[in-house]
């Protein structure tokens, strides 16, 4: 078997030194053009191939960078919004050559412990966050670290945060008007995501907004956990207490699921009696009957852009104490759950 070419041969090829012959591979200013060019053609015919952990050792970089989800709670990992985020993000790591890593903890009690793992074994050179929640402390202490740090979702309190996310509130507002303007809904229910997280209060406070713009006074709001169970018993427990509803507005498709399904055993028609709306739109929405209507999130593309932004943190492309937000826009996508023509689904004028 044939030795592995070193980077002493490639220099050897040459005739320069390995500390030459690296520099040279590295794009070094001090290291002429001409130089530059020979070494590289050497590398080229000798098949030599760069050792990436040493690369990384003189670089003092990890080629890494972690997505740190607090806590593998359901609504994360049981989620598709999740693998989204992971695609988005291993296709910008895969082209700066870097992988990714998922820091976590099952314990809900100690979630610190998934940003603790990153901070302390340097084992990446960057680190993203996702669904924490909003009294999670520890979000500040890992954006104060001095590791560069891109957040997803919306942190107000965290004006310095570099983060990638959506406008819920305007978001859910959009549904909301759909119904009132274009089914004649005005009896609306809205049932919650989890209201520890901003995603819930903003989804619920663009609810709320849209209903005061429309002067609806007959509305309610039960709070919910993103599970397709809390969608059923949401749904379940405003049946049982007698109250009448011409709209729902889930805060995620899981729940519109679990609502479709009370709602149809108990003889109520979708969407003849009750408008149904979701949101998010990563693959339930499409294959129930009728085809939920909803938000389409950009969750790859937020994973895809939010790796970007800590490349450009990492490279120090962007300062560090400069806080960002990029917010992705979204789009309502009309199917037969709140009364408009079921084909394939279409965006909202």
């Amino acid at each position: 078997m044939s030795k592995s070419v070193t980077l002493k041969d490639v220099a050897a090829a040459v005739g320069v030194t390995s500390a030459a012959a690296s520099m040279a591979l590295s794009g070094h200013e001090r290291i002429s053009e001409r130089t530059r060019a020979a070494v590289k053609q050497a590398a080229d015919e000798l098949g030599y191939v760069p050792s990436s952990a040493g690369r990384a050792l003189r670089s003092q970089r990890a080629d890494a960078v972690a997505l740190i989800v607090p806590n593998s709670s359901t609504h994360v990992f049981g989620h598709l919004y999740f693998m989204h985020v992971l695609t988005g993000m291993s296709t910008a790591a895969n082209a700066h050559d870097a992988q990714v890593i998922v820091s976590t903890n099952a314990d809900t009690s100690s979630g610190g412990v998934a940003y603790e793992r990153v901070m302390r074994s340097r084992t990446a050179d960057g680190a993203i966050v996702t669904s924490a929640a909003i009294d999670d402390d520890h979000v500040q202490t890992l954006v104060a670290s001095g590791l560069p740090v891109v957040l997803i979702g919306n942190y107000p309190h965290l004006e310095r945060a570099v983060s990638v996310g959506i406008d819920d509130v305007t978001a859910t507002e959009r549904l909301v008007e759909h119904l009132v303007t274009v089914h004649g809904r005005r009896r609306l229910l809205h049932v919650t995501g989890t209201l520890d997280h901003q995603t819930g209060i903003d989804r619920r406070d663009g609810f709320l907004r849209a209903a005061d713009t429309h002067g609806l006074s007959d509305v309610a709001v039960v709070e919910g956990d993103l599970s397709e169970a809390s969608g059923a018993a949401a749904v379940e427990q405003v049946l049982a207490s007698g109250a009448e509803h011409d709209g729902i507005v889930f805060a995620n498709d899981d729940m519109a699921v679990g609502g479709l399904r009370v709602l149809r055993r108990a003889g109520i028609r979708v969407p003849d009696d009750v408008s149904v709306v979701g949101f998010d739109d990563f693959g339930l929405a499409r294959v129930t009957t009728p085809g939920i209507t909803t938000v389409r999130v950009p969750a790859e593309e937020m994973g895809r852009i939010a790796t970007e932004r800590l490349f450009d943190l990492v490279d120090r492309r962007t300062p560090s104490t400069t806080g960002q937000h990029t917010e992705l826009p979204v789009e309502v996508v009309l199917r037969g759950s709140c009364g408009c023509d079921d084909d394939a689904g279409s965006p909202a004028p």
